[in-house]
């Protein structure tokens, strides 16, 4: 292990134990928020403690084999062998250090919103809807749909969900999932047998903690009730139960007509908006700090396309990393990891590279 690289890890166990420290402590449990950021943090660096760890066992074996290795030729062997597991485990360790996206380990509210192609268009935000549901379970994580906009021919005009992953972190890997998602396939409503192409719009938030995280004054907002709506626009709800909601300061809004309760909707239009604010903020600070973020797609336009499912040749293309397979039938049955693994791959190679420089 490189000097450089131990100095880096020593800091790092140094908070590890201050952590654990602080962890046992049962007054910093009395306050939910603080304690969930502690042990998301702490859960980071038990990994790298236990990476480092290995990396000591393995250097201390390879000591001991190599100075007997003169004696006993077996062992030569055995030296070479534990050689490779430590550059193995080094590399491992490496890769950890990179700095991580502080919000990926929060969970996630996704928004897919149709565009390009009418019905069409509303058919498969659908489909990724089910997709993104089924990769879910698939993890054992859950989703809550927050609101959503039904179109006449079962799609959605527009669809909120949110994702709660545990110490996986939902946002880290659904982050890569913003941007415009192009379907070509034969549309249902087509009786020549034409392939068309059409889009849908898909938004990642971070989830906040705590309402406390991002604070809301009820003079800076905004609040409109109106009538719920069913597909086409047909009301089904004789009450003002649905709500809107506009942050004045950021002119930011979020609606909700789910549930049947006002309140209800009102609590969870104010939780999509304290999501969207707390990505406005980190997207002005990582400006500021001249490192912006990963872009997402906040217009439906065809040509600003990160991926594209093609139904006649049964492939998906994902656009920002050269990803191709063909097998779109179960990526769409929830076989998503290669896809959003050769993301996650190209943005730890990318942050590797700035941590060289």
């Amino acid at each position: 292990m490189s000097d450089s690289l131990r100095a880096s890890v020593s800091m790092l166990l140094d908070e590890h134990a201050r952590l654990s420290e602080e962890l046992s402590d049962p007054a910093v449990h009395a306050d939910a928020g603080r304690a969930r950021k502690l042990t998301r943090r702490y859960s980071e660096l038990d990994r790298i403690a236990v990476a480092a760890k290995r990396v000591d066992e393995l250097a201390a074996d390879l000591l001991t084999a190599e100075e007997l290795s003169t004696e006993d030729p077996e062992l030569a062997e055995e030296a070479q062998r534990l050689r490779a597991e430590q550059d193995e485990a080094e590399a491992e360790l490496r890769d950890l250090l990179v700095p991580r996206d502080p919000d990926d380990a929060r969970d996630a509210i996704v928004e897919i919103k149709a565009g390009e192609g009418g019905d069409e268009s509303a058919l498969f935000a659908g489909d990724l809807l089910r997709m993104y549901q089924r990769w879910i379970d698939s993890h054992g994580w859950s989703s809550q749909i927050l609101t959503a906009t039904h179109s006449d021919l079962g799609g959605y005009k527009d669809v909120s969900f949110a994702v709660k992953a545990g110490d996986d972190g939902a946002y880290g890997w659904l982050k890569f999932e913003g941007g415009v998602h192009r379907v070509q396939r034969v549309p249902v409503t087509e009786s020549q047998g034409r392939i068309h192409t059409s889009a849908a719009g898909v938004l990642v938030f971070p989830e906040v903690d705590e309402p406390e995280e991002v604070r809301l004054d009820e003079s800076d907002l905004r609040i409109d009730v109106y009538r719920s709506s069913g597909p086409g626009g047909q009301s089904v709800n004789t009450t003002d139960s649905a709500v809107r909601i506009t942050h004045l300061p950021t002119g930011i809004t979020a609606s909700c007509q789910n549930e049947k309760s006002q309140l209800q909707n009102k609590e969870a239009a104010l939780r999509m908006l304290r999501a969207r604010i707390l990505a406005k903020q980190a997207e002005e600070a990582a400006a500021e700090a001249a490192d912006i973020r990963r872009s997402q797609v906040r217009t439906v336009d065809r040509s600003e396309r990160i991926r594209t499912y093609n139904f006649p040749e049964n492939r998906i293309t994902d656009h920002r990393t050269g990803f191709k397979a063909y097998n779109l039938d179960q990526v769409l049955a929830g076989d998503l990891d290669p896809v959003v693994g050769s993301n996650r791959d190209a943005d730890r190679a990318a942050r590797l590279d700035a941590l060289g420089d």
